[in-house]
């Protein structure tokens, strides 16, 4: 077995990007790099099968203060995934469980059993799920919502970023779930149209194309009540304006100005005081305790037809970072995982549930 995982391909970070990304200067690709051979008591080698990509991945590169440290330097980037243990010197974890944690831009991670933790999804489904909408982005809608924006039936909701991994659970959970009146805004007609046609949203909003602030008005006459906010910028600052008393801002992320570090606030964010209404940000990894009651809500309302998911699948650990730059350019429409191994044979794991 050890002769077959000697040798890696990984994506380094090698620098720290103040602005865009680049391929070949901030993420390097190198090859043949040697798999650690002895594993020490606790630890499991581990196949990676899938890699999630990430908005928050542009955070991690920075050596900007936040909730997770940076990503080191000169080691593979910190990314989700999950894989199938192949050796294993724990009690915990047996050769063939398929684990998910932060197993990096690499095809082989070692690990400590405490930094991983055993997937377990209803028989038949791709372990990849547990990536996106039955993982860390299906359970940040869910708490985002739940625990911060707080819709209640007849709401307007407006979600940015609707099409996204994150923005489309939280639209159809509002949607579907909740019966509010709700509006998703993304970039480009074939998005527009997916919300629309695919998920059924109230309306929709092509940011490229529409001026938010007249669309906003058409969209919402009666105000806003909740805001899922995933972009921040000008998004941000003309939801402002037309927040409802009592108005709850729910701040996800703001993938609009990750790259353009000093970006100006939200000028109307004075529009909070009259209204009496709350901007808020959180952090999904605060609500661990309560994931498994979300992950069955989750399954349920899947399974139910309540929530669709997409997904943008990128071939081959070396095409990583190229996947992340679609993310960034807003290419994708869905989840975008990054096949490493693939599922492979999943009898066993199957079988295990």
């Amino acid at each position: 077995m050890s002769s077959m995982v000697m040798n890696q391909v990984i994506v380094r970070l090698a620098q720290r990007p103040r602005g865009e990304i680049v391929i070949g200067e901030h993420l390097v690709v190198d090859r043949d790099v040697p798999v650690r051979e002895q594993l020490e008591d606790g630890e499991l080698l581990i196949q990676v099968m899938w890699l999630s990509v990430d908005p928050a991945m542009r955070g991690w590169m920075s050596s900007a203060k936040s909730y997770l440290p940076p990503s080191p330097l000169g080691e593979p980037m910190r990314a989700n995934g999950v894989g199938r243990v192949t050796r294993s010197k724990s009690d915990k974890y047996d050769v063939g469980t398929v684990v998910s944690g932060f197993l990096g831009m690499q095809e082989y991670a070692i690990l400590p059993e405490k930094k991983i933790r055993k997937v377990v999804l209803p028989k038949g489904v791709s372990p990849r799920l547990a990536l996106g909408v039955l993982g860390n982005n299906g359970l940040t809608a869910y708490f985002g919502l739940f625990e911060v924006g707080h819709p209640k039936p007849g709401d307007t909701v407006v979600v940015s970023a609707a099409a996204g991994a994150t923005g489309s659970i939280a639209a159809q959970i509002t949607k579907s779930v909740l019966g509010c009146r709700t509006i998703g805004i993304a970039g480009g007609e074939e998005k527009r149209l997916w919300l629309s046609n695919e998920i059924s949203l109230d309306d929709a909003i092509d940011y490229k194309n529409d001026d938010i602030g007249k669309s906003l008005k058409r969209t919402c006459p009666d105000g806003i009540d909740v805001y899922f906010d995933n972009v921040g910028g000008v998004t941000l600052n003309e939801v402002l304006k037309q927040l409802n008393r009592g108005g709850r801002v729910v701040l996800c992320g703001a993938i609009s100005s990750y790259n353009t570090p000093g970006s100006p606030g939200p000028s109307n964010y004075v529009n909070l005081i009259p209204t009496r209404s709350k901007m808020e940000g959180f952090i999904v990894l605060d609500y661990v305790k309560q994931y498994p009651k979300a992950l069955a809500d989750l399954t349920c309302w899947l399974q139910e037809g309540k929530i669709k998911y997409e997904e943008d699948i990128v071939d081959g650990i070396a095409n990583a970072p190229e996947a992340l730059l679609r993310l960034f350019k807003g290419q994708n429409l869905g989840k975008v995982v990054v096949r490493v191994a693939g599922d492979g044979d999943l009898r066993a794991y199957r079988s295990s549930l």
